[in-house]
């Protein structure tokens, strides 16, 4: 191998370990901060310098599509999978919500991408089409079944988890138990007389 293929190669190894030291620091940060994290602070523990990101991923909204399906959109899929597979459809429903506020109230980013906090990157975007689909599929479901009150919507759903994301982002966070309780009483709220106890 020649001197400039040797420097050329090293080079190219140096640019993905970089771009994976990157990575693994977005995933952390976004997981732990959510998605408005300092690129500063992604840089430093990285180790690379700011401009390393820009060269590496274009900025704040090539790294969120870099990461975001790790950081949200595989639990995201979970979840949909999981309340798929549940045949009642109360259950669905019930088990559908109390998963998404779980994710909320764990993933800083997952309320982030519900409010499009960077409407340029597609990748929330997609996050929000599959959410917003399972939210339709579910509520069909739900009110076809009479387990759900005849006047709540796929819309009703979809502003009560984006308030919920709002307060969680901008609010003050309460304790997990009070939050779990808040959601019994979300899903009493909108549960349909026929499922009533």
């Amino acid at each position: 191998m020649s001197g400039g293929a040797a420097v050329g190669s090293r080079l190219r190894a140096d640019a993905k370990r970089n771009a994976d030291q990157i990575r693994r620091a977005a995933i952390d940060a976004f997981r732990g901060r959510g998605l408005t994290v300092p690129l500063e602070e992604v840089a430093q523990a990285a180790g690379v310098s700011k401009a390393t990101i820009f060269n590496r991923f274009g900025g704040r909204i090539g790294l969120i599509d870099a990461v975001i399906e790790e950081v949200v959109a595989v639990e995201l899929h979970g979840i949909i999978d999981r309340t798929r597979a549940i045949g009642d459809p109360w259950e669905r429903l019930a088990h559908y919500v109390t998963a998404i506020r779980d994710l909320q109230y764990r993933q800083p980013a997952a309320n982030d991408a519900m409010l499009q906090v960077y409407p340029d990157a597609q990748s929330l975007l997609e996050i929000c089409r599959v959410a917003g689909e399972i939210n339709e599929e579910l509520i069909e479901m739900s009110r076809a079944a009479g387990a759900l009150r005849d006047e709540f919507s796929a819309d009703d759903l979809h502003a009560l988890l984006h308030d919920n994301a709002l307060a969680l982002k901008h609010g003050t966070r309460p304790r997990r138990e009070d939050y779990d309780r808040r959601t019994t009483f979300l899903l009493d709220g909108i549960r349909g007389r026929s499922r009533r106890t």
